[in-house]
């Protein structure tokens, strides 16, 4: 008894370690891309000098409205768990999860696990945080995938497919489709789904036992996936008319088509791609469909920067105090 006492205490301890090693590494790692990438955020600060003030509020208070969507999925699936947290506290989760994702590529595993050691700090159950970061993974890619398709149609109906396009957007169908079936499956199957050899890496295997530890009748709740869907589905939205709003800031009337088709096939391209926040591709890409669709060169290229600040850089600055925050406590503690 004493020594499953001692395993536990050892497990405990090691979780909490490699946790507050990873929240030291995104400190580091922020001060690094600033550094690296000072001349761009001075460049969007000197779009924001001339551009319309209106227009770039709007852009502004249409990525606020993102963040707030994804703390209401996460507060619909801890009260589908019987669990209740301040919204304002996920709210500012949310911002702590966009700074993880950003620092290190690790496909979102970095924010995830931000997301799961907050949530239970501020009033969830290990079990339910499980829940919602599965559920939130399934609905972001059930959305994703549909809103790979409309950007395909809003493609299409102006005669501006490739083979290029549809291959990089049959490859994000597929991921829609797979990420989604493999958390469900890894759910069900926890660590004696994977090879024996991957089982003796210990953080492998706790992932992968703290997907199992998930409320099964909560995380096959088809009705709140739904809602989780509809309401990434909107994130996706509010995104392409953050990049309509960037293009009306700098006096260009382009479609809300050009805007949402350039921010889909340039976040597939970052999606697949290894480049951390996909810095020069996912800029190439929304610049050349800009291009594509009418949109003159100069003004692709600014609104395309504009669009980055908000989404990329702004964020990145609030995300790091509260990731400093949360490594004081963990130190305290």
């Amino acid at each position: 008894m004493a020594s499953t006492t001692s395993n536990d205490e050892q497990t405990s301890g090691f979780a909490a370690n490699w946790r507050s090693w990873l929240l030291a590494l995104l400190l580091v790692a922020s001060v690094v891309v600033a550094a690296l990438h000072w001349a761009d955020v001075k460049q969007f600060a000197g779009l924001v000098a001339h551009a319309q003030p209106l227009w770039l509020l709007a852009a502004a208070g249409a990525q606020l409205l993102t963040y707030v969507a994804l703390a209401v999925e996460w507060e619909l699936v801890l009260r589908a768990g019987k669990c209740r947290a301040a919204f304002g506290k996920l709210l500012g989760l949310t911002l702590s999860k966009h700074f993880a994702d950003q620092m290190v590529p690790t496909a979102g595993m970095s924010g995830n696990v931000v997301v799961v050691d907050r949530l239970q700090a501020i009033g969830a159950t290990r079990a339910v945080a499980l829940a919602a970061l599965i559920m939130t993974i399934v609905a972001y890619y059930a959305s994703y995938g549909v809103a790979s398709l409309i950007a395909l149609v809003l493609l299409w109906l102006r005669g501006k497919t490739s083979w290029l396009v549809i291959a990089l957007i049959s490859a994000s169908l597929a991921l829609s489709a797979a990420i989604p079936a493999l958390a469900l499956w890894l759910q069900r199957k926890g660590a004696n789904a994977i090879p024996k050899w991957l089982r003796r890496i210990r953080t492998v295997c706790e992932l992968f036992e703290m997907i199992r530890e998930a409320p099964t009748a909560l995380v096959r709740n088809g009705r709140l996936i739904g809602k989780l869907t509809l309401l990434n589905g909107a994130i996706f939205a509010l995104d392409g008319l953050t990049m309509q709003f960037c293009l009306f800031a700098l006096g260009v009337r382009a479609p809300f088509s050009a805007a949402f088709s350039a921010f889909i096939l340039a976040s597939i391209v970052v999606t697949l791609g290894p480049v951390p926040m996909g810095l020069g591709s996912f800029e190439a890409v929304s610049i050349g469909m800009l291009r594509a669709m009418g949109v003159p060169f100069e003004a692709a290229l600014s609104a395309t920067l504009l669009f980055r600040g908000y989404t990329l850089w702004l964020p990145l600055l609030p995300g790091m105090v509260a990731a400093r925050r949360q490594l004081k406590r963990r130190k305290k503690s």
